[in-house]
């Protein structure tokens, strides 16, 4: 049994900590698909002074899993960036990430119900995201929660075009 998590707001003194674990969660899901330069680069962008940027931004909102005083999960939630049409009051499902020794365990399911409370608390109708085309773990996790499928995108990685898919919740 994984120790006890709690769950908060993300603070900009926690900046490093998510960066760290984004970058190990990103890695040991997707990091196969791309050449070492190409992720290498790509988790740079993911610096905690970039992390440090967007939780002093109003417009960016961060709940943080811990086990004592380590991030074990994080969510994201942002101003929709995603190419869609017609979106009306919605926002976007930037990232989730749950370390893996906590998979299972409720982590998600508890950062997920946090997200739909703070979409609507900040007048959400919507939710969108993008997930990886091949994830269906994750996607089969979303369903769970509403997503439903709106169309296909890219994520783009150096050199490397993932085949990406965005999903809609309404709220």
């Amino acid at each position: 049994m994984s120790a006890a998590v709690t769950y908060r707001d993300a603070r900009p003194d926690d900046a490093a900590a998510l960066s760290a674990l984004f970058g190990r969660s990103f890695t040991e899901t997707f990091g196969h698909l791309y050449q070492p330069g190409d992720l290498a680069a790509f988790l740079a962008e993911q610096s905690p002074d970039r992390w440090a940027d967007q939780l002093a931004d109003p417009d960016f909102a961060v709940r943080i899993a811990a086990a004592g005083s380590e991030a074990v999960g994080l969510i994201k939630l942002g101003p929709l960036k995603l190419p869609v049409d017609n979106a009306r009051d919605a926002l976007e499902l930037r990232q989730l990430y749950v370390d893996r020794s906590f998979h299972g365990e409720g982590v998600a399911a508890a950062l997920m119900d946090w997200l739909a409370e703070e979409a609507g608390r900040r007048g959400a109708r919507e939710l969108y995201l993008s997930v990886y085309a091949d994830n269906h773990r994750a996607r089969r996790f979303y369903a769970r929660y509403g997503f439903e499928y709106v169309g296909p995108t890219v994520f783009i990685v150096g050199d490397h075009v993932d085949e990406d898919v965005i999903l809609r919740r309404a709220l």
